[in-house]
């Protein structure tokens, strides 16, 4: 579908025009009509569907009529990090170009005081649109340094990953702020219970996107290391020893083991970096600046990278620990072989993590290749592909279990034998003694 086609207001198209976007993607063709006609909308797509000019056009071309406070924040939008709030808000300032009179700011944490007093007053004088991290957003809300009373439109970008980071409690402490009419959008890569419960309590009679997650690229050569835990190290480093590492992220599982990882390498002498939550602003702004300017050559990333972070010439990416879903495993090696280029992805898959790669590869409907181990390292575990079906079997067990004794505890008793029934009448009944015994200790009753 063409943008033309599309509802949207003249500066925006116009600014469209100037960035040579023509054609929808799938996920805008169906979630902008819905978001301009003022629906609620829950909307699950991958990273790099375009998400963000989903709710960003439809958004802007509502505000650019001008029928909206122009002294009050109009519109939130909540991102799980920094790096994602600073891609939207640059993607702001190129739809916005014809619309000076729409005012943003993008607000979080990790930077220093000058930075917190700019938020401050910005959202004081009433930026339109707030792009935001939760923490950030609370912390200016405890110190009243925001008003949400009058907010037109709440827009929750990769919620699932909020949830994941422990963001539930600081959403609907915000969502509470907010006025009882207002618009709330939700787009998430995934949809997990606790995606649906949240889109329950915040959204009103919404409209609900939901796009398959694709396959990885055709030209991402997907490869598998079957090992134990303790030989991974060795393992990347005989990797990066073979062939010089040139634009490479390594994923890591937790952020103790980015910094560990990216220690390692330095000190084996290649020129790396790590990436990950503990960093503040001004440190992460400075590890992205010297990857995308090619002056480091291997980001240890945890997930923080693994979507809206938009760097298209990676050559290789390394999954140091299987990810938990398949979701996950098509952002983290989506990062490579963009724009049309190709790329590898190698996935060290230890004993514990067997399963989890079953799944993925479940999912990909092919198994991955796998690699033998470098010699240096020493032999690996068996690749059981047998667990997938042990544990459904194990399932199917289980639930035949219960079903039998449900079964068996619903099961009328057969009706008792005569002479069984006979024995339980003489049992229940008094003999001819204990009745004279009765009735004399009556008369001695009356007596008294």
């Amino acid at each position: 579908m063409d943008f033309y086609d599309l509802d949207l207001s003249n500066p925006v198209l116009d600014a469209l025009d100037d960035m040579n976007f023509v054609n929808t993607t799938p996920i805008q063709e169906q979630a902008i009509p819905p978001i301009l006609e003022g629906r609620d909308l829950l909307g699950v797509a991958q990273t790099g569907t375009g998400k963000t000019a989903a709710f960003l056009l439809p958004v802007l071309s509502e505000l650019s009529y001008g029928d909206y406070p122009s002294d009050a924040i109009n519109c939130v939008i909540m991102s799980p990090t920094r790096e994602l709030a600073q891609q939207i808000d640059q993607a702001l300032q190129g739809f916005s170009y014809h619309l000076p009179y729409i005012s943003s700011v993008a607000v979080y944490g990790g930077n220093d005081g000058i930075r917190y007093e700019q938020e401050k007053r910005s959202m004081q004088q009433g930026a339109d649109i707030i792009i935001a991290t939760p923490g950030r957003l609370i912390s200016h809300l405890s110190l009243g340094n925001i008003d949400l009373s009058r907010v037109s439109f709440f827009i929750l970008d990769e919620a699932d990953r909020m949830l994941d980071m422990g963001f539930a409690e600081d959403i609907m402490q915000i969502a509470k702020q907010l006025p009882e009419k207002h618009q709330t959008i939700m787009f998430s890569a995934t949809m997990p219970e606790k995606i649906r419960q949240m889109a329950k309590k915040l959204l009103n009679d919404p409209v609900e996107i939901r796009l398959a997650v694709s396959r990885p690229a055709d030209k991402i050569h997907q490869m598998a290391y079957i090992c134990y835990e303790s030989q991974k190290i060795a393992i990347v480093k005989e990797l990066f020893a073979q062939q010089k590492p040139e634009r490479v992220i390594v994923f890591t599982g937790s952020k103790v083991k980015a910094k560990d990882l990216a220690i390692s390498l330095s000190k084996a002498g290649f020129n790396c970096k790590a990436m990950h939550s503990d960093l503040t602003q001004q440190e992460r702004d400075e590890v992205m600046y010297l990857f995308r300017s090619q002056q480091t050559d291997i980001l240890v990333a945890t997930d923080i990278v693994a979507r809206g972070i938009d760097i298209d010439d990676i050559t290789l990416v390394v999954n140091y620990d299987v990810p938990h879903d398949a979701e996950d495993y098509v952002h983290r090696i989506g990062r490579t072989a963009r724009a049309g280029a190709g790329g590898s992805a190698i996935t060290l898959v230890s004993e514990k993590d067997q399963l989890e790669f079953l799944k993925i590869e479940r999912f990909l409907e092919r198994e991955v290749e796998k690699l033998q181990l470098p010699s240096s390292v020493g032999e690996g575990p068996e690749y059981d592909k047998t667990l997938l079906s042990k544990k459904n079997n194990g399932r199917r067990n289980r639930h035949n279990n219960r079903q039998g004794k449900k079964n068996q505890s619903n099961k009328p008793q057969a009706k008792k034998s005569q002479s069984k029934k006979n024995l339980d009448k003489a049992q229940t009944q008094p003999s001819e003694t204990q009745k004279k015994a009765k009735k004399k200790q009556n008369k001695q009753v009356n007596k008294c």
